[in-house]
């Protein structure tokens, strides 16, 4: 079989906060961490689902290597989605988790892609 190892980085996901006030229930050095599918935040924090539904598309493609000229490499503050919250979310690759094809899809490696 060949080998399926694949790897993401890990993520940290903080609030950093602007020069404008919070509107949203969240504060600064708040954080998520994103680990695989896995996310997972300190015990007893919580974090409100509007910033958290604009920055969910995001992290898939932060977890993966991209080019040094690609924007998502350099970007890394995301603004709260409410336009009258100061809010602002830097995210940190903070290492690399491996895993394996199989343990994570149950479509077979180089399967064939319907056309």
């Amino acid at each position: 079989m060949p080998d399926d190892v694949f790897e993401l980085f890990d993520l940290e996901i903080e609030v950093i906060g602007s020069d404008q006030p919070m509107v949203c229930n969240h504060k600064v050095g708040d954080r998520l961490f994103l680990s695989g599918e896995n996310l997972s935040m300190p015990p007893g924090q919580s974090f409100p689902i509007y910033p958290l539904a604009a920055l969910l598309p995001l992290l898939p493609a932060k977890q993966r290597d991209t080019h040094a000229n690609d924007w998502m490499t350099s970007d890394a503050v995301i603004a709260c989605p409410d336009p009258h919250c100061g809010g602002r979310f830097l995210i940190r690759r903070t290492g690399r988790t491996a895993f394996r094809h199989g343990e994570t899809t149950r479509v077979p490696l180089r399967a064939e892609v319907p056309r």
